[in-house]
Formats: C-alpha cells, structure tokens, sequence
C-alpha cells in the first residue's frame, strides 16, 4: 500500500468538524417577550392617569415645613424636632441603640440649660457616654439652621418630654449662650470637652 493511499484511507476516517448550529430563538419565547413588554408600557401609560393626587395622602411639601412661629409669636417645639431631630433620636426620643443616643433619662439633656443648648447650637463629635452606652458619632450643628426661638422650643421640647422633667428654656438664654461662644466654630469634643460645662 502506498503512502498516498493510505493518507486518503486516514482522511476517509476522518470525522467532519464540528460546528456550532445556528438555531434561532423560539417564536413562543419572542411572543412571551413581547407580550410582557407590551403589558408593562400599557400599565404605565392607562393606569398611572387614572390616579390624581388627591387620592393621595393629602399632604403637601407645606406640611412638611416648620412653622416659624405661630400667631402667639411662640415655636412648636415638637415641630421643630419633627423636622430636625425624629430621624436619628427617634420619636420616642430613645435613639437607636449603639447608634443615636437617646434623649430619655439623658444627663446631658436633663443636666443644666446652658449645656443642652450648645449641644444643639454646636453638636457633637466623637465618644460620648450616655446612661452608661458609649456612643462615637457626630450630631450636626444647628447654630446657623435655626433661630433662638427655635432652639428654645427645641431644647425645651426634649428637656419635658420622653419622661423628662427639666426647666424650660427660653430665647433669652439661648441667645446668651449664642453669643457667649459665638468665636467657637466647631462641634464639642463629646466627653471631652462637655464634661467640663455640666
């Protein structure tokens, strides 16, 4: 047998290549597709109209703002927790455990006036013990965000609710207390620096 015919015998056991079909996509699977498609745009375009917004919650971004003062000339204190505080102290004022401190029971809060009132004109940063919890987080400052009145109303709101039963405070005192650190510029040093105003 000659090497030719034997290169021809090798090639004729040869196996063709293989290569990848080309099967398309199943038309039930495009129709599905499609349908589902075509469902959600009809959704969204028939069924959002039909809703006006009065058959909402009925309340508007009006509602959500703080009144600054009512006809009496006095601030609703709770308002302005409402709008400041609620989300980190809670409405309970037991704050989140680890996280937020709470208002309840609070020395801090409890404790002297003037010290409560530069926790909220100049917040705090960094470690601070309440009821025993250490807490490491940052409460921002409200000295350029709310007015004396509101800071009073504030202060006065946490200081005799949440089972608190301190003195109210005043715009008279905050404003004292505005301008006797006016040059302090940043957040109190939590522990550090408070435990020296108690």
């Amino acid at each position: 047998m000659s090497d030719k015919s034997k290169r021809i015998q090798a090639q004729q056991r040869e196996m063709p290549e293989p290569y990848e079909g080309n099967r398309p996509v199943p038309w039930l699977v495009i129709i599905i597709v499609g349908a589902l498609f075509a469902s959600a745009i009809a959704y969204i375009w028939l069924m959002y109209p039909k809703y006006p917004a009065s058959y909402g919650d009925h309340r508007s971004a009006a509602d959500f703002q703080v009144a600054a003062a009512s006809a009496g000339g006095a601030v609703d204190g709770t308002q302005v927790y409402t709008a400041h505080c609620l989300a980190c102290h809670q409405a309970t004022g037991a704050g989140l455990p680890g996280v937020f401190p709470p208002l309840a029971s609070s020395e801090w809060v409890t404790g002297k006036e003037s010290l409560a009132i530069q926790i909220v004109l100049h917040g705090i940063t960094g470690d601070l013990t309440v009821g025993g919890q250490h807490y490491n987080g940052e409460m921002p400052t409200f000295k350029d965000k709310l007015s004396d009145a509101e800071i009073a109303a504030v202060v006065t709101h946490i200081r005799t609710s949440f089972g608190n039963s301190a003195s109210k405070v005043d715009a008279a005192m905050v404003k004292k207390e505005r301008d006797a650190t006016a040059s302090h510029d940043k957040p109190w040093n939590g522990d550090a620096e408070l435990q020296a105003m108690k």
